[in-house]
Order: C-alpha cells, then sequence, then structure tokens
C-alpha cells in the first residue's frame, strides 16, 4: 500500500494528505456525521464539498437590508442537532410561526385540512357526496400503489380533489400523485391518516386553536445561516476536524481497504469515506453505474419586498389551489421585522413547472395572487436564486433504485447516507440529524416526526 501511496505522489507532484475519515458534504447531515465520528475516536476527519460555504442547501441570498433563503427555516430547540452544536442556540431567533394554505376556493384557510372549509362550507349536499366518497374509499380502495391512492384511502376522491391536497402533492414532488412511490407516502404522509379518523376531526371541530407545540421554535439568524453553521464548524475544527471548500473532486479509488480522493491535482488517502453527497455524483466519482432513475428536484426561489394590504396574517403559506407554479411562500418580516418600511418573504417554485425562467416564474406568482385577492399594493421582485439537487424525486420505483445504489456503494466501501446521500426525504434538521446518528452507530432510527 505504502509503495502505491508513493505512486499516487510520484504521479501528482505532490504528497498525499492522510486521514482517518472522509466526509463528503458540509450540510447538516455531513456535519452530525463528523461529529459523530469525532465522538468515536476518528481524530482526523476530512470534510469536503463543491460547495464554497458549509450548510449544504442551506444558503441564503442578501441585497441591503434583506436577507432571504432557500432550505429550512424552522428548527426547534430540542432538536438533536443543538446536543451536537448546543453553542447555536443562542444564535436563532425565537418564534411562533403560523401555517395555512391557499385552498381552491380561494380562501386562506387551515393546513393541511380545514373541517369548516373544505368540509362544511361546500353544503350539505356536497358534505355528503365528501362522507359518501370517504367511505366508499376506506371500504372499496384499500389497494394503495401510489400517494394519489394512499391519500385517496383515507380522505376519500371529493375531499382529495376538494381540498386541492392532490394539486399539492403534484407541485410539490413535481411529479403527478398517481406517480409518486407509496414508500414516501406511508413514510412521510402520516398525517393523512391521523387527520382523517373521525374523532380526529370531531376534535378539531371542539377545538378553536390548534394545540401549541411543546417545544420552542426558532429561526436561522436574520444575517443568514452563514454565522450558524461558521458557529458549528468552528466546534468541529476544535476537535480536531478539518475543512476543504469548493474543491472540485475528480475521481475517488480504492486501493486494497484505503480510499484515495483526487482533487486538482492532490490526493487524500483514508481509511473511510462516508458520503451524503448525490448518489448519481458519487457513483461518477466512484466509476461505478450511475443511477439515471435517481432524480432530484431543482428549486426556483423568488425574493419580494411588499408594501400595501397582503390579505392575509399567518407566516407560512402553501399553495393548494388548482393553478400556479408556486408551492410556498415565507414571510420572513414577519420574523424579524421589516427592511426599508417594506415586509420582504420568499417564493419556492419547482423550476421545470415553468421552465426555469425567473420572468415566467415571477409573472405566474403575480397573476395567480393577484387572481386570488393577495398582495394588493407594491410588489417587488428584489432578486432570485437556482438550487440544483434540492430533494429527491420519489417516483414509483426509486426508492428501490436508491435503495440497490446504496448497497452498491456499501459494498464498495462507502456509507451514503442523509437526503442526498441516503435518498431519503427529510423535511428538518431534527430528522436529518437523528438518521445520520442511527446510520453511524448502527442503531435503527426512531421516529423522527
Amino acid at each position: 500500500m505504502e509503495e502505491v501511496i508513493q505512486q499516487i505522489e510520484d504521479a501528482d507532484s505532490t504528497a498525499a494528505e492522510r486521514c482517518d475519515v472522509i466526509v463528503l458534504g458540509a450540510g447538516v447531515s455531513g456535519l452530525v456525521s463528523a461529529s459523530v465520528l469525532a465522538q468515536q475516536g476518528c481524530r482526523r476527519i476530512v470534510v469536503i464539498d463543491e460547495y464554497p460555504h458549509i450548510g449544504g442547501n442551506h444558503i441564503n441570498w442578501s441585497s441591503g437590508d434583506y436577507t432571504f433563503d432557500i432550505g429550512s427555516l424552522i428548527f426547534q430547540d430540542d432538536s438533536p442537532l443543538l446536543q451536537h452544536f448546543p453553542e447555536l442556540l443562542p444564535l436563532y431567533v425565537p418564534i411562533q410561526p403560523r401555517w395555512a394554505r391557499l385552498n381552491p376556493q380561494r380562501l386562506i384557510t387551515a393546513y393541511p385540512i380545514s373541517v369548516k372549509d373544505d368540509i362544511l362550507r361546500a353544503g350539505p349536499l356536497e358534505v355528503a357526496r365528501i362522507l359518501a366518497s370517504a367511505a366508499y374509499a376506506r371500504l372499496f380502495k384499500r389497494r394503495m400503489r401510489n400517494a394519489r391512492e394512499f391519500a385517496r384511502h383515507w380522505i376519500g376522491a371529493r375531499l382529495l380533489q376538494r381540498s386541492g391536497l392532490d394539486a399539492y402533492m403534484t407541485r410539490f414532488y413535481g411529479i403527478a400523485s398517481d406517480q409518486i412511490g407509496i414508500e414516501l407516502a406511508r413514510k412521510r404522509m402520516q398525517w393523512i391518516s391521523e387527520h382523517a379518523s373521525l374523532r380526529a376531526m370531531l376534535g378539531r371541530l371542539r377545538r378553536t386553536k390548534p394545540s401549541p407545540p411543546s417545544n420552542c421554535q426558532l429561526a436561522r439568524p436574520r444575517e443568514g445561516f452563514e454565522a450558524l453553521y461558521a458557529t458549528a464548524a468552528a466546534t468541529l475544527s476544535a476537535r480536531g476536524v478539518s475543512f476543504l471548500m469548493g474543491a472540485k473532486l475528480d475521481r475517488i479509488e480504492k486501493l486494497d481497504n484505503r480510499f484515495v480522493l483526487f482533487r486538482e491535482g492532490r490526493a487524500i488517502v483514508a481509511d473511510r469515506v462516508v458520503s451524503t453527497i448525490p448518489i448519481p455524483q458519487l457513483q461518477a466519482l466512484c466509476n461505478l453505474p450511475v443511477s439515471q432513475q435517481l432524480e432530484t428536484i431543482t428549486l426556483l426561489a423568488l425574493y419580494f419586498s411588499f408594501d400595501g394590504a397582503r390579505g392575509f396574517d399567518e407566516e407560512i403559506i402553501y399553495n393548494f389551489s388548482y393553478d400556479g407554479a408556486w408551492k410556498r411562500l415565507t414571510m420572513y418580516s414577519d420574523f424579524y421585522g421589516r427592511a426599508q418600511g417594506r415586509e420582504y418573504f420568499g417564493v419556492e417554485v419547482i423550476a421545470n413547472h415553468i421552465g426555469k425562467s425567473v420572468a415566467q416564474a415571477e409573472a405566474d406568482f403575480r397573476a395567480h395572487v393577484a387572481a386570488n385577492g393577495l398582495f394588493c399594493g407594491d410588489l417587488r421582485l428584489e432578486g432570485s436564486q437556482l438550487l440544483d439537487n434540492a430533494y429527491p424525486i420519489y417516483r414509483n420505483g426509486a426508492d428501490e433504485s436508491a435503495a440497490e445504489a446504496v448497497k452498491a456503494l456499501k459494498a464498495f466501501g462507502i456509507e451514503s447516507l442523509g437526503r442526498q446521500g441516503g435518498f431519503n426525504y427529510q423535511p428538518t434538521a431534527r430528522v436529518s440529524t437523528i438518521e445520520a446518528e442511527a446510520a453511524l452507530r448502527g442503531v435503527p432510527a426512531v421516529s423522527a416526526q
């Protein structure tokens, strides 16, 4: 092995760096992985990312007094992420977010389902049809092969359509709901079955306000994610972890029981590689067959400032209507205060739905909110951002393909985990932390919802 390393050094005209573990990706999963590995006794850990910043897909964009972002905004004070990095807690901004949705009837109403607005407001005849449809689905539509059939079984075809849930699933996942894999529905859409029970519906009718969360909700710092993740990186650096950011990766070779990662004419030799980057990217680096069927969402974020009557009070609105390409908007100014006397917010759009065009996405959003009586006043586009590999597309069969790819990578000797590395939808930093810990400690992940 030493002779091979010497050959590598001679070929690349530079000394090969040595470490115990290479962690690919500096997002939440990568940072937690580095922390767990350090706890397990690894002394020399190198975290490598092609992004120039730490934090992965948690990226912000600033212009003057405005700071927007693409990626998760909300965290919790009891998140296991803070067990690894307790110094992050005072950096967060405590918030009390309220979630709502724009439904097909042009109402801003409860998220994810409103008994009052989605059912009772329809009138006695339609209520009877909704109930009959739900009863029929429970009795005769037990076969569930995709997300649409899963949702239809629990709430019936009529409410699925009237509530806009079917339209939202297509808008969020980038493909028609009958093409979304059943495994994702079972893992990540259990709230449908929980909300669909008669007891749950009656409970929501009796309750005037939703129960508050047991933990404290937090937002990233006003100035953006940099301060947050720079602090986490400093903690890891003090424990012997080093970072290589903005690194162009060339290939990974396996020699005996070690790995050699080549980057920009240099080589890093490690006993172990843990990856949180997209599976096809890792497969290409390792010269393994690339799983072409593992698709990911390209996300387009539009950043607006506004002065006028916005038409709702909630901080986060999901688009459940039949029209409009946008899927969610977040009012940052409700959390951080106005900037230059104006409200400001971000809008997320699946880029492929509008040809990856900022102009088309902006025009579509303006037309849609105007048609629904929202944002009456001075609405100004401040900027935009495009993010590739935002999250996996869970088309039917993708779970099996991802499992086979992870198995092949494991046979090669690389542990691949996380939202990208495990092709595993992770809605929060809490979930990312729990699943990274479970993967590296070899224990089953408990419920992370």
